[in-house]
């Protein structure tokens, strides 16, 4: 009974510090995903896709509020300019204007490769999905890049709709942007794995000017993403995110 009496404080202790680790961890993750998205945020953006035969570089206008509204603008090459991606909360559509048509993506959509890239639709519409879908563990600390890291385990929630049933991000400390992040499928195997690097001057923040995501189990295959431009917490309201706007914005 002494034994048992003696037990429950400190499970008691236990339970409260693994809850704190957690608080802290979600805590992190929030303040990295806030840090790239701002109140609202407007950039300019390349993305390369290289293949083992070939290669090709998108360019975009991207603009977001908060973390339900997303809109992406393609401004090249040629055959893809004028597309427009939206989102809103958990919904996307995509007007083409070669055929001049809004299309709703429907959800057995979202697993699929956005523009023939290593991302799929689902990246997109899950900017807050790393915050609120995943219980999040802090596993310790790295350097990377000569910069000092939290490393935190995000598993998904019994309820939550997400592709990956394991992500392991760094964060770096004080700064708190991403350095790297690795994905891993119900089996426990590594799918993806994310670097960003060249950290710039945006504004009033430090953030990592180039995103390149790998598959590691397809050898030739990669696509990098740089930020050429981006700004933060400008003028922007829902009525920009709409589909009348999709038709017009520039």
């Amino acid at each position: 009974m002494k034994k048992l009496m003696l037990l429950i404080p400190f499970l008691a202790l236990l339970t409260i510090s693994v809850s704190a680790q957690t608080n802290e961890a979600k805590e992190i993750v929030r303040k990295a995903n806030e840090l790239m998205l701002g109140r609202s945020s407007q950039s300019i953006t390349s993305m390369t896709i290289k293949r083992p035969s070939w290669s090709r570089t998108v360019s975009m206008k991207t603009w977001s509020l908060g973390t339900e509204y997303y809109m992406i603008l393609i401004t090249a090459p040629a055959q893809d300019k004028g597309q427009v991606f939206l989102k809103r909360n958990n919904e996307m559509w995509n007007w083409m204007p070669n055929i001049s048509r809004t299309i709703r993506l429907p959800p057995s959509m979202m697993g699929q490769n956005w523009m023939g890239s290593d991302f799929t639709n689902n990246d997109l519409v899950k900017a807050n999905s790393i915050v609120e879908d995943y219980t999040h563990t802090l596993l310790g600390h790295e350097t990377l890049e000569g910069y000092d890291c939290y490393k935190i385990q995000l598993k998904p929630k019994p309820s939550a709709a997400v592709v990956w049933d394991k992500i392991i991000v760094w964060i770096a400390k004080d700064k708190y942007f991403q350095l790297k992040a690795e994905f891993y499928d119900e089996d426990g195997d590594l799918v993806n794995r994310e670097v960003q690097s060249e950290v710039r001057r945006f504004g009033d923040r430090d953030l990592p000017s180039k995103m390149v995501m790998t598959p590691v189990r397809e050898s030739g295959k990669q696509t990098t993403l740089t930020f050429d431009q981006m700004s933060f917490n400008m003028k922007l309201d829902p009525g920009f995110f709409s589909q009348q706007n999709m038709k017009k914005v520039r």
